[in-house]
């Protein structure tokens, strides 16, 4: 049984979430002191654009995907579940069912830290998902479980509510309090970089450290 269920944070101002649709992770990464972000997980899906969300967390034992059962039936359109399960590998806690249920519930994406099957049918949708590795052995369904709790994914932890950000480099995860900061930052640098961009067509370019 899910023996720890708390209420998800209030949803964040969507227009700050939408600004983050065209940020790349790197860049964020870098205005996050290149410190904070999830390590080890690769997209299994079908590559259209960048993930950004809610996080909704799930934290589970090894194999067991009680939980994340419970947890597609309390998201809300454009979360992002994410899900600590340890980094185990010997089951798979979503496979081609729950995907339908996420694209049904009208999730922005996925991140598991853990295994996930079906991953050809998985590989052929747009929902972003994350994941640690595939298997075809199914997961248990005992519990215990725990709802929008701090959740531990790929070396990061991840609180309710904080904005998720993913694209083909990975997963980034932030406070909501940070975002409207953080987002004019990733702006600034995204000038700079378009600028150092131009520098090199032009071939005025004078290398890292303007010499």
């Amino acid at each position: 049984m899910v023996y720890k269920r708390i209420e998800a944070p209030s949803q964040a101002d969507p227009i700050l979430i939408e600004g983050f649709r065209s940020a790349a992770t790197a860049v964020i990464s870098d205005n996050l002191a290149r410190l904070p972000g999830v390590v080890g997980l690769q997209p299994f899906h079908r590559t259209t654009g960048v993930m950004v969300g809610m996080a909704f967390t799930v934290r589970t034992r090894p194999g067991d995907n009680l939980a994340v059962h419970e947890a597609l039936d309390l998201v809300r359109p454009g979360d992002v579940l994410v899900v600590d399960g340890g980094g185990d590998l010997s089951r798979a806690l979503l496979g081609e069912i729950m995907l339908n249920i996420a694209i049904e519930r009208k999730l922005a994406g996925l991140v598991i830290d853990g295994a996930i099957r079906d991953v050809a049918t998985i590989r052929q949708t747009d929902l972003p998902c994350y994941a640690r590795g595939i298997t075809h052995r199914g997961p248990y369904k005992d519990g215990p479980g725990e709802i929008n709790v701090p959740a531990c994914v790929g070396g990061m932890v991840i609180e309710p509510g904080d904005i998720v950000v993913g694209d083909d480099d990975g997963v980034v995860a932030f406070p909501q309090s940070s975002a409207a900061s953080l987002l004019e930052a990733v702006r600034a640098q995204e000038n700079r970089e378009a600028d150092i961009i131009q520098s090199i067509r032009e071939g005025r370019y004078l290398g890292a450290y303007g010499k």
